[in-house]
This record gives structure tokens, sequence and C-alpha cells, in this order.
């Protein structure tokens, strides 16, 4: 059998060379159970043929070669695969020898293994196009004969681009189970290979207790390789709105930028907003980062859903790290949508520079840091205090040294010296230029005892700070309002999270890491400490867990298994066991669906702007139904004052053919500027259209 397949290769071959110049240039090889040469010339090919010309391969049951008239005739079952996604089954063909010309009669043609059309006749043209009359086509799968697909396109002609990956339909019916819902003279489809084509995309319906029941259309416009814009016209009984989205990608960098205006019945002025971002790759290691963020009024964002945001920064910076420096250069503007804000008397733009160097080993053994940085906050109200703009000026130097001793005790030391001054306008509890030096000396120590029974690991890490720092004069305190304690900085020198401010006295601060390895893949770590202090520190809140000259107690534990479980708590409490801050969080991910809950309890702070106690319980979670449908559900609840916050509902299908999406939100929450919603959003995509939506992991099972 080789030996006769060798020969029926190399008869091929001498035929193509001599007998059909039209192969010449990209020979042909055939492969058949049976070929031979009639007395008219034609040569015959039968049983389980295969034929390959560059990257297009077909089968049949017979083919047959006319030298005279350089045509191929073929009796299927056929199947032309052309080497770019598309596969072409038929029963009989007439083609030329290249396989780019020709006609077919009960064929049917697949793309990237995702739509199929069904065509009584399917005619190729310059090995480019490909034109199917009186077609069927859909990517749902076919149940027995007489079960109607999902839904399907019928159309009196079909042409495929090969070139182009695009899809054109005439005179177009669509129906769902066989039932009509749309007639469309012309329409204009990308085929399941194109990544990105100018077209509308996925429609969807919502339905909003402020807006009324509307549509959104989108329109994607691909500019270019590089960009393109997306325009959504959202039209409802009370709104006219065009959402944009505008992106475009750099050799260095990307811009993004999403937007929308809209004339409504909630206001009556024209609402606008813009958000947008992006990223530059500079010269010499430096990064350019930008953002803009606008609205025409406080309640836009959250009336449209675009965004949760209570305020808006919009800022450029550019930094640069290396491995032993580091650069930030800062300019933000900020606007409050909150009620309980105003923006004349919060800092509206805000500029801040620093850089740091590290010289390693470079005295007593030891590791030199230096730093410098300015800042400055400018609010718009002329306001005694409650107006105050401040400019200030920083330089630091540390010097830091770690040595491990026997036993692996771990030894840090640290000396710094900083120098700062200020510039105050508008204030008139401070002076108008306030110089301050502030030297510091403090020591880490660490002990990590380690132990094993069995294939468990115990590591148990004792650690202690003792430190002393002084001031000589108080900067106001414009960055430092808010101060978190947690098991991260229990030995930082400093808890405050800017520089300008710094813990005066001497501090003991203790503490404990333990933490459990199992083999099967589970964690547990739990972390607990306390500071104590010669003096309390007047700049630290009640909620901050640092008033006072004992701090509150710190405990912090971790729970992580290989089953995607992740639990994780932190808590500041007293002796008494009264409670100034906890959160938790819960994250699962199973077979079943995932679940997210967290629970954050503040204490009333006046200090931090809270009259009352805060706590609020959220819980996301997704359920599995089945392989098709999967369930959605999402609480926010306040626990304070007993009132839901937000609630959500939403269910999903997805099969190879569509994938559809129902949700109803309900936001509680009200103010002067914002309302209580209920928002319906409906929107069904159908598969097998543009490239990403494959549903190849859903695919139905007949029968079940």
């Amino acid at each position: 059998m080789i030996h006769r397949r060798l020969f029926q290769r190399l008869v091929l071959v001498l035929f193509t060379l001599f007998g059909a110049p039209a192969f010449a240039a990209d020979p042909a090889v055939l492969i058949a159970d049976k070929m031979f040469i009639g007395t008219d010339g034609i040569l015959v090919a039968e049983g389980s043929v295969e034929a390959h010309q560059g990257d297009i391969s077909l089968t049949a049951k017979r083919v047959t070669y006319d030298p005279k008239t350089d045509t191929l005739r073929l009796i299927g079952p056929i199947r032309i695969q052309d080497g770019q996604g598309s596969v072409i089954y038929a029963d009989d063909a007439e083609l030329d020898p290249q396989l780019i010309e020709g006609l077919m009669t009960g064929a049917r043609l697949v793309l990237n293994e995702q739509l199929q059309l069904a065509a009584v006749e399917l005619n190729r043209s310059e090995g480019r196009y490909t034109q199917l009359y009186k077609t069927v086509a859909t990517s749902c799968r076919i149940c027995g004969e007489g079960t109607p697909p999902i839904w399907q396109i019928r159309a009196e002609k079909v042409v495929h681009d090969a070139e182009e990956r695009q899809l054109y339909f005439e005179n177009a019916q669509f129906l769902v189970l066989d039932v009509p819902v749309a007639v469309v003279p012309l329409l204009r489809m990308p085929d399941p290979t194109l990544d990105r084509s100018t077209g509308f995309l996925v429609p969807s319906g919502r339905s909003s207790s402020l807006l009324g029941i509307g549509f959104k259309v989108p329109y994607f416009v691909s500019i270019g390789e590089d960009k393109d814009v997306t325009l959504t016209p959202y039209l409802s009984d009370k709104t006219s709105t065009v959402e944009w989205r505008y992106r475009q990608a750099f050799a260095n960098g990307k811009l993004e930028a999403d937007g929308a205006i809209s004339r409504d019945a909630l206001v009556d002025h024209t609402r606008v907003y813009i958000l947008a971002n992006g990223q530059l790759d500079l010269n010499m290691g430096y990064e350019l980062n930008y953002d803009l963020e606008l609205t025409s009024d406080p309640s836009y964002l959250l009336d449209y859903g675009y965004s949760g945001k209570d305020r808006l920064d919009s800022s450029i910076s550019i930094n640069r790290i290396e491995h032993n420096e580091y650069f930030l250069g800062d300019l933000i503007h900020y606007r409050t949508l909150r009620d309980t804000e105003t923006n004349e008397t919060q800092p509206t733009i805000i500029a801040e520079t620093s850089y740091e160097r590290q010289l390693v080993q470079q005295m007593f053994g030891g590791d030199i840091t230096l730093g410098v940085e300015a800042a400055g906050h400018l609010r718009t109200s002329t306001t005694d205090i409650i107006g105050r703009d401040i400019a200030r000026a920083r330089a630091a130097a540390e010097w830091q040294k770690t040595d491990v001793l026997d036993g692996g005790f771990v030894i840090e030391q640290h000396a710094l010296l900083d120098v700062s001054s200020a510039v105050v306008a508008q204030d008139s509890s401070s002076d108008d230029y306030v110089f301050n030096v502030s030297p510091a000396l403090y020591a880490n120590f660490r002990w990590p005892l380690s132990a094993q029974s069995q294939a468990v690991r115990y590591l148990l890490e004792p650690v202690m700070q003792i430190a002393w720092s002084d001031t000589v004069n108080d900067i106001p305190n414009e960055e430092s309002t808010l101060v978190e304690f947690d098991e991260a900085n229990l030995l930082d020198f400093s808890r405050f999270p800017a520089s300008d401010r710094v813990e005066e006295g001497v501090r003991l601060a203790v503490g404990a890491n333990w933490t459990r390895f199992d083999p099967n893949g589970s964690t547990t770590r739990l972390s607990m400490g306390r500071i104590i202090r010669d003096k309390a520190d007047p700049d630290h809140t009640h909620s901050s867990g640092l008033e006072g000259q004992l701090s509150d107690w710190l405990v912090a534990g971790q729970i992580t298994n290989q089953s995607d479980l992740e639990f994780t708590s932190r808590a500041l409490f007293d002796n008494d066991l009264d409670f100034s801050k906890s959160e938790s969080r819960l994250t699962w991910n199973s077979d079943w669906g995932s679940v997210s809950a967290s629970h954050i309890w503040l204490a009333e702070d006046a200090a931090e702007d809270r009259d009352d106690p805060l706590s609020e319980i959220d819980i996301s979670t997704r359920f599995n139904l089945s392989r098709h449908w999967v369930g959605q559900i999402d609480w926010q609840y306040d626990l304070a004052v007993e009132r839901i916050v937000s609630a959500g509902l939403g269910i999903e299908y997805q099969n190879e053919c569509v994938d559809m999406v129902l949700s109803a939100s309900r936001r509680f929450t009200s103010s002067t500027t914002v309302d209580p919603s209920t928002d319906y959003d409906f929107r069904v995509g159908l598969r097998g259209f543009g490239a990403g939506r494959s549903g190849a992991d859903v695919i139905r099972n007949c029968g079940r």
C-alpha cells in the first residue's frame, strides 16, 4: 500500500508539472485508494481521497480532473479547510485546481468551529469571497431533526470576505425558536476570527426608577490598529444620553477615556462627565501617569451608575524607581461630591515631590538613606483655620544596620534626623513660619523560632521595638489626620501616614507573630501587639487605637487553604474589651461558585468627622445553579442604623450560542443631591460573531 501511494503521488506530481501548468507555482499532493487516467485523459482518484495544496486541504469520496477544462469535479461527502479557520462541507462541487474558484451544492461553511452557515449553493471567488445562497446561519447546537436552534439568521445571500473577515447578509430574517422577530435588508457582522471591527456591539436594556425604561446600542469604530472609539446612545422616556469611550495605545504608553453627555428630567441643565487615565514611559526610566475626573453635578455619576466615587481627583505624576533610589512628583486637584463637605474648605490643589537614595554600607557597616520632599496644599476659602494653606519642605537622613546573632536573634538599629520647615497662611493657631528638627533613635528586635510536628511546621516570632524621638516645633497637622494601626506598622518608627507628624517621646512596642504551615496547603497566621508610651500623643484619635499612654491591643489573623478559602480579621480593643475598630473579610472560591463577605466597625470619633458608630456588612456571592445558569446576590447592610444600604440580584445564562444577563438592584441611600433608585438591566449577546465570544466550554448536551 505504501509503495502504491508513493507511486500515486509521483504520478500526480508528474502530471502536475507536465500536464497542468496551473499547479506548477504551488504543486498539489493527492492521496487516494485508487487513481487512474482514463482514455479521455481525465485523471480519476477514488476512495478516501485527500488533497493538499499550500494551507488548503481537501477530502472527498471521488475527485476527477479534466485537463481540457482545467477543472476539478468532487463528489462528497466533501470537506475543504483553508488553513485560516474556515471549513466547508458539501455534497457536490466543481472547482479550479487551486480550490479558490468554483461552485458547491448542499454546502455548509463553519467558521472557527463556532458559526455555521448552511446553504443550498456555495460559490467561491478569487480565493477570498465565499457566497452562499438561501442560507441559514447559527452558532447553536441543533439537537435532532425538527428541533429549531435557539436563534438563527435566514438570508437570501451571505458573502464571507476571508480577507476582511466580515459577513454580509442580504434580506436577512432573525428568528428565535423558529419565530421571526426582525427583518433587516442589509446586515454586516464580523466573523469569529476578527478581534476588532467597526460596527454595532451587543445592545442592552435598562429600567431605572429615576430614568425610566431605556435601551443602549453601542457602536464601535476602529480608527486604526492603535485606537478606537465606542459611541453608545442611551434613550429612555426621561433621558437622552450619548456615552463614549476612547482608547489609544502608544509605543510607550496608553490612554483610555470614558464620558457621557445627558439631557434628562432630573435636572434642568446639560449633564457631562469625563473619566480619563493614561501612562507614558519616558527616558531614563521615568514614567508619566495622568488622570482626569470631571462631572457637571454631584449626583450625575450615581444617577446613571457610572461610578460610586464621592471624591474626584485629577492628577499628573512623574516617578522613577531604581534599586537604590526613588523619585515622585505629583500634582493633584480634588473635588468632593459629599454633602457633608465643601470644596472651599477642602484642600483642592495638592503638590508633592520626594526623592530618596540609599547608600549601602557607608558608615559603621550600615546603610544610609537620604531623602528630601516638598508639599503644598491650597484651599479656596479665606476663613481662618478651616481655610488654611500650607507649604512645607523636609530633608532627612537615616542610618540603619541589621545584625543576626547566634540563635537567629535579629537586631535592627536605626538613627534618624529629620529637618523640616513650613509656611502657613490663614491659620491664627500657628506661626506663619515653622521650623522643626526631629531626631530619633530606635531598635527592632526579632527572634524567629521554628518547630515541626510530623509534617506541620510552626513559626513563632516575638518582636519588640524601643524608640525615642523628639520634636522642636509642631507643623500643623494637614496630612496625618487619619491614622491606621495594624500588624504591618507595629514596628514602624512612626505610624502617622505622612511626614508632617512624628510620634514623640519614649515608646516600647511588644508583640508576637505565629504561623502554622500545613503540608495540605493551609496556612494560619496570628499577630498581636501593643505600644506603651511615656506620654500620650494628642494627635492620635480615639478610633486609631493609639490614644493614651497604652495603645489598644492589636490582634490580627489570617486563614488560607488550597481550596481558595481566605479569611482575614483585625481588631483593636482595650483591656475592658471595648473595641475601637474591627474589620473582617472572607473570600471563598469553589466549584459551586464564590462568596465574598466583609464587616467593618468603627467607633464614633468627632476627630474623624464621625458622630455615630459605623457598622456595615457587605456580602457578594455567585453560585452555579447548573452548567449554564449562574446566580448572583449583592447585599450591603448598615447595622448601626438597621437599614439596607443596597441590594442586588442577578442571573446569567450561557451556552454555545447565546449569553443572557438579567439583574435588579436597589440603592436605598439618599441625601440632598442623591435619591434612592431601583435599576433593572437586561442584555442578550449572540456568540459566534467576533473574537472572544466562544462558547466551547458551555456547549449543551442534547437530550439533557
